[in-house]
């Protein structure tokens, strides 16, 4: 603990007081920080991309890549979203050079939600495709009843 217990002296018989040691226990300290550090790693995954949009339900396989790929989200709206950045179609081409410094073998995967219409989603595709990347793909959610 943080203090000293008062011993008899074995010559004078006598207390000596030898003081408080005042050091600071950390254990507390690094098991909160630990706590919070597996939390922000658990969480961090589930906040890749903010634009809230209500995905097609598909029973397709699911991917699983390791490598972060880069969203192109459209929205009920019909906005597009580069991860959660506010994009005109017009600039968004650019805007994907720019990110992946021209690289055509880029991950792209473009979320959009069921409620606009499907030429839509085809015509950001398109764009996307035009300009010289190969990998674009699109996302869906699995159905509740075989989600896992």
């Amino acid at each position: 603990m943080a203090g000293q217990v008062n011993t008899p002296n074995k010559r004078t018989g006598r207390r000596r007081n030898t003081g408080f040691n005042s050091t600071i226990n950390v254990t507390p300290l690094v098991d909160v920080m630990l706590v919070l550090l597996i939390i922000f790693m658990v969480t961090a995954p589930m906040l890749t991309v903010g634009v809230p949009v209500d995905l097609p339900k598909t029973q397709a396989a699911q991917m699983n890549d390791t490598e972060e790929p880069l969203v192109v989200s459209v929205d009920a709206k019909g906005e597009t979203y580069i991860q959660e950045a506010l994009v005109p179609l017009s600039s968004m081409v650019d805007r994907l050079k720019a990110i992946t410094n021209n690289n055509p073998e880029a991950k792209i995967y473009v979320r959009g939600d069921q409620k606009i219409p499907y030429g839509k989603v085809m015509e950001i595709m398109g764009a996307i495709a035009a300009a010289g990347f190969h990998k674009v793909s699109l996302i869906a959610e699995l159905p509740a009843s075989s989600a896992r």
